[in-house]
């Protein structure tokens, strides 16, 4: 009889230990009763009876979870290769547990196909340039189809998009046409705002005729700087008349023997 005592003594040591689970502060239990839903146990010491309650562990923190590389079809018909990293958690085990058989595997397969579904939606410029809006309507899309499973997407983050060569080479032409453009109509445009400047300018000179001979004056001071050249230019007759006037007042009879000189009809050149 103290055998048999002693014998169910140890047995229930052995199955209160067995029942006793221990879960860490990121996990929960989804413990069964006789195959139905009971209660979400943990973390800390959790009883599960063997053979009445049945308990399966869900993991709550952070999911990194890699989409494989997709092969997307842009609206304009180019063809890219693209994969994506995804942020999620769980934050209701038991309907991760009992509404979905794999909620990784099934959260993997639609962040594939809903990568595919938005990127096709868009053309091959606004998946290069506007990731970040990709992005979002990526996680908007999955945190909604994934509620009922109790899971939430925090973030989805669009890795590398792979371009063929023939692809890349028609961008960079693209690129350099669409520079050379640019430059074409920066210069002229430049030469629109010289040419009114250079109207205003010839404007203020016309009523100084002075000031077209200073100009002109220091024209041939900046020209002469270079000195492996040699420059050949008229020379007004309104820069010499003053010497002219002065020689004739002081020699008189220059007019009688020459008076071209003092009635130049054309302008000499040196």
């Amino acid at each position: 009889m103290t055998q048999i005592v002693i014998f169910l003594f140890v047995v229930f040591i052995l199955l209160v230990i067995a029942s006793l689970k221990i879960l860490r502060e990121y996990e929960r239990a989804v413990i069964f009763f006789f195959g139905r839903f009971w209660k979400i146990g943990g973390p800390g010491f959790t009883l599960v009876v063997p053979g009445i309650h049945q308990m399966v562990r869900v993991d709550l923190r952070t999911v990194v979870l890699d989409v494989p590389t997709q092969d997307v079809i842009s609206r304009d018909n180019v063809s890219v290769k693209v994969n994506a990293v995804i942020y999620f958690r769980v934050i209701e085990p038991d309907r991760a547990i009992i509404q979905v058989e794999d909620f990784m595997l099934a959260t993997s397969q639609l962040a594939q196909t809903t990568l595919r579904s938005v990127l096709g939606q868009h053309e091959l410029d606004e998946i290069l340039a506007g990731r970040e809006q990709l992005n979002n309507n990526v996680r908007s899309i999955l945190d909604n189809q994934t509620d009922a499973w109790g899971i939430k997407v925090s973030n989805v983050e669009i890795k590398h998009v792979d371009l063929d060569e023939s692809m890349i080479r028609a961008m960079a032409r693209q690129a350099e046409a669409e520079r050379t453009r640019r430059a074409k109509v920066i210069h002229a445009e430049g030469e629109m705002q010289a040419a009114n400047a250079l109207s205003k300018a010839a404007v203020v000179l016309t009523k100084q005729p002075q000031a077209i001979q200073l100009r002109y004056l220091q024209t041939l001071t900046e020209i002469a700087g270079d000195r492996s050249s040699t420059i050949v230019f008229p020379l007004p007759m309104d820069l010499i008349e003053p010497l002219l006037q002065l020689s004739k007042s002081q020699n008189p009879e220059i007019q009688s023997k020459d008076p071209e000189i003092i009635k130049p009809d054309h302008q000499p050149t040196t």
